[in-house]
C-alpha cells in the first residue's frame, strides 16, 4: 500500500471540481500539495492561502513555460513531487464539420500537452521517489463520442501516452495510471467549449444525478494508494469499453442514438 501521508502531491486545474475535491482530500490524507490554475483568484477563494501545505501557482498548462516554472516551484518549496495527478481538462460540444480548427487545437494543447509538459518536468523527482504519475481521463479515451471530437482526441492522446510511458517505467517501482470518471457533477461541461470556441456556458445533464467530484476524488485517490493500473468508475463506463471492443458495430449505434437524446444535441442536423 503506497500511503499518501508526507507526500508531495501536485494537482493541475484545482480551482475547482474533481481537482479542487483532489486537492482537499489529499490534505486530509496528510499530503503536502501543490495545485495549479490558470486564475489565482479562483484557486485563493477555494483554499487557505495560510495553510503551510498547500502551495498555490497560477499557471496555463497548455504553456510548456508555465507547466516547468509550476513544477520547478514545488521542487524548490518541498524538494520534489511524489505524486503528479494531471486533472486539467476542458471539453467542446460542437460537430467537426461546424467547429473552428482552433478548438480541436486548444483541447489537445491543454488535454494532451499540458499532461505531457507537466509529467516530462516532474519526472526526474517522480523516479527519485518511486512515486505515480496519474491522468483523469475519460470514456471519451477509449470510445470516440460524437459532438466532442476533440475531447476524444485528446484523451485518447493522454491515455496512449501513459499506456507508453508506464511499459517505459515498467521496472523502476513508478506506477503510472489513468482514471475515467464518466459523468460527474463538476465544471467541465460547463465550460466546455463550442463550435466558435466560446465557453459553452451551460450543461445538457442533471448534475444533482451525477457522481460528485468528493467521491470521484476519493476513488482517484484510493486507486494511487493501491497502485491501480487504470479506473473506469461507473458501470455505464464499463459496458460501453467491453461492448466497443466486442461489438463496436452496435456500439456505433448505441452511441449515437443516447447523444441524439441530449437536449439540444448537434447531432440533430444530421436528422433533418
Amino acid at each position: 500500500m503506497y500511503s499518501l501521508k508526507d507526500k508531495v502531491v501536485v494537482i493541475t486545474g484545482a480551482s475547482s471540481g474533481i481537482g479542487e475535491a483532489l486537492a482537499k482530500e489529499a490534505l486530509k490524507r496528510g499530503s503536502r500539495v501543490a495545485v495549479c490554475a490558470r486564475n489565482m483568484d479562483k484557486l485563493q477563494a477555494v483554499f487557505e492561502t495560510g495553510n503551510e501545505s498547500i502551495l498555490l501557482y497560477a499557471a496555463d498548462v497548455s504553456k510548456e513555460v508555465d507547466c516547468k516554472t509550476f513544477i520547478d516551484a514545488v521542487s524548490a518549496k518541498w524538494g520534489g513531487v511524489d505524486v503528479l495527478i494531471n486533472n486539467a481538462g476542458v471539453s467542446m460540444r460542437a460537430l467537426f464539420e461546424d467547429a473552428d480548427i482552433n478548438v480541436i487545437k486548444e483541447l489537445m494543447d491543454i488535454n494532451f500537452w499540458g499532461t505531457a509538459y507537466c509529467s516530462k518536468y516532474a519526472l526526474p523527482s517522480i523516479l527519485r521517489n518511486k512515486g505515480n504519475i496519474t491522468g483523469v481521463s475519460s470514456i471519451a479515451g477509449y470510445r470516440g463520442l460524437p459532438a466532442r471530437t476533440g475531447y476524444s482526441a485528446s484523451k485518447f492522446a493522454m491515455q496512449g501516452f501513459l499506456e507508453a510511458l508506464r511499459t517505459e517505467l515498467l521496472n523502476t517501482g513508478v506506477n503510472v495510471m489513468w482514471v475515467c470518471p464518466g459523468f460527474t457533477a463538476s465544471n467541465i461541461r460547463n465550460t466546455a467549449r463550442n463550435a466558435s470556441g466560446k465557453v459553452q456556458g451551460e450543461t445538457p445533464l442533471d448534475e444533482g444525478k451525477l457522481m460528485s467530484a468528493e467521491t470521484c476524488a476519493k476513488i482517484i485517490l484510493d486507486a494511487i494508494e493501491k497502485k491501480k493500473r487504470s479506473i473506469v468508475m461507473t458501470g455505464q463506463g464499463k459496458l460501453t469499453v467491453w461492448m466497443n471492443k466486442l461489438l463496436p458495430g452496435l456500439a456505433d449505434k448505441l452511441v449515437h442514438k443516447h447523444f441524439l437524446a441530449e437536449p439540444g444535441s448537434p447531432l440533430q442536423k444530421y436528422e433533418r
